[in-house]
């Protein structure tokens, strides 16, 4: 990874990518299943838009019903004007974090209060991993680079126990060693990289 590379500035490229794949969802797809149980394309962008808005707030340690409260993906409900609200409040999580002082101290998020570099990068895990459902379901091309892929992938391995991991991960799926890299994370993640064939 280049030595000039920050947690900050990966943060903000796994956004633009997130951008780039809500952008090309159409009305017609959000009815679409996704890579995540019981959610189609419509609840995903909501469950995005939210957590963008939570980790926005756990960045400026602005605590309160976003951050205190853990995310309940089935009551959420895409509004009207999703495209221009989750375009607002990824961007928002990224310019947030971007502040040298959002990595330093405790904060909070979901309920859970861990140290701000830790739930920085929950937070670009998020973005990463919702993206690649994102693209996935809507059959677009997941061209996140490697180097970020990389650390999000070395922040979850070796991965928790599976008690520990339930309500964020379902069980990791075994990918060969020498699979490529974002199947690898797929896999970890507890996602089948090869969906949807496999639904």
């Amino acid at each position: 990874m280049p030595t000039d590379t920050t947690p900050a500035s990966l943060m903000s490229e796994a956004a633009d990518h997130m951008l780039t794949f809500t952008a090309a969802i159409t009305d017609t797809e959000l009815d679409r299943p996704t890579p995540c149980p019981d959610m189609n394309v419509a609840a995903l962008l909501a469950h995005v838009d939210g957590l963008s808005q939570a980790f926005a707030a756990a960045a400026r340690k602005d605590f309160g019903p976003l951050t205190s409260t853990p995310p309940d993906p089935t009551q959420s409900r895409l509004s009207p004007a999703w495209r221009d609200e989750l375009r607002r409040h990824v961007r928002d999580l990224s310019d947030s974090w971007n502040d040298p002082a959002a990595w330093d101290g405790m904060t909070q998020a979901g309920g859970v209060e861990l140290p701000a570099e830790v739930m920085g990068m929950v937070a670009l895990s998020e973005l990463v991993l919702h993206g690649w459902d994102v693209a996935r379901a809507a059959d677009i091309t997941f061209d996140i680079p490697d180097e970020i892929l990389q650390v999000v992938f070395d922040f979850h391995h070796p991965p928790q126990p599976q008690e520990e991991r339930d309500g964020m991960f379902g069980p990791v799926v075994e990918v060969p060693d020498d699979a490529p890299l974002v199947d690898r994370l797929a896999g970890l993640a507890g996602r089948d990289p090869r969906w949807p064939q496999g639904m």
